[in-house]
């Protein structure tokens, strides 16, 4: 199994890490434009492998794409990350051209691969993805999701002052400060409704705090975080390299499910290895109904900006 993860920075290192050490891919690929940096950051990981115990092999590339041939899943990090008080959706005039050509020169030595897209804006970068390449919507998967689920259950967990192996729950829409819709009336703690530990307005202020999970990482570090990032990508590679059937928010091209249609947003799939091998259909309140459609004429918006 030979995975590519295209963009050297921390993200995208952290992807070729956490796939590297879970030990289930032969050989992770990292390719970056800027000459010696992803040889540099491969021999870096291969020189953890003893210390780790993995066998994968890591090799770098500047912007060679024969060397990405054959590849299973690709991983899109490339791009220019958020800065303080950026927003996502400010990415998309560079990142659109960047995301394009990636997709298609993968797509040249590559062209049963999955991809799964990192880059900001990224529900619009996955749509882009859609729209420019024309491979099945199975195959083309957004990231963010996964990745805000995870915040917001570091944020029940915090809560509660709980450990995080008790929470379950699940945000869904758009990965935008704006637009995420974090499922407080379907999150548990061991089954039991959050809602019986917690307060409403302590509820509202974790689904507050999730959706500008982030931005507050991004204030903090200077710019995007990238171990969570890199652990949410891991976890989707290794359930679909691995046929686990494993359920997780993605964003995917939506064709009335929700509603909702032409558009790729945050909802449960499962992962398998054919990539996203089902939506999953959850009731959802009047509520999140509407959050959800605010969140999707959101990011009708940012695609509206796209040049396809």
């Amino acid at each position: 199994m030979k995975v590519t993860v295209v963009g050297a920075g921390a993200v995208g290192a952290s992807c070729a890490e956490y796939i590297a050490i879970k030990d289930f891919a032969s050989e992770v690929v990292i390719l970056d434009i800027k000459e010696g940096y992803a040889e540099g950051k491969a021999m870096d990981l291969m020189q953890t492998a003893s210390l780790m115990g993995f066998d994968t092999k890591i090799t770098g590339s500047t912007n060679d794409y024969a060397r990405t041939a054959d590849s299973h899943i690709a991983v899109i990090t490339s791009g220019i990350p958020r800065k303080p008080g950026m927003t996502r959706e400010e990415l998309i005039g560079i990142n659109a051209g960047i995301v394009k050509t990636v997709s298609s020169n993968l797509l040249k030595h590559s062209p049963n691969v999955i991809i799964i897209v990192v880059s900001n804006p990224m529900d619009t970068m996955t749509y882009l993805v859609h729209k420019t390449t024309g491979i099945p919507k199975n195959r083309i998967i957004g990231m963010g999701g996964a990745l805000d689920s995870a915040r917001f259950k570091y944020r029940l967990a915090e809560a509660m002052e709980a450990p995080i192996s008790d929470i379950d729950g699940m945000v869904i829409g758009g990965h935008s400060d704006t637009g995420m819709v974090p499922l407080t009336s379907h999150a548990t703690r061991n089954s039991i409704r959050v809602s019986e530990f917690l307060s409403e307005d302590r509820l509202q202020q974790v689904a507050d705090d999730t959706k500008v999970g982030g931005a507050t990482l991004t204030k903090l570090l200077g710019t995007s975080a990238w171990y969570a990032p890199g652990a949410a990508v891991s976890s989707m590679v290794q359930a679909i390299a691995c046929d686990q059937k494993k359920m997780f928010p993605c964003s995917t091209m939506l064709d009335g499910e929700y509603g909702l249609s032409d558009i790729c947003i945050g909802v449960p799939v499962i992962l398998g290895k054919d990539g996203i091998e089902k939506i999953i259909d959850i009731p959802l309140s009047a509520a999140e109904k509407a959050k959800m459609k605010e969140s999707a004429d959101g990011v009708s918006k940012t695609n509206g900006l796209l040049e396809l």
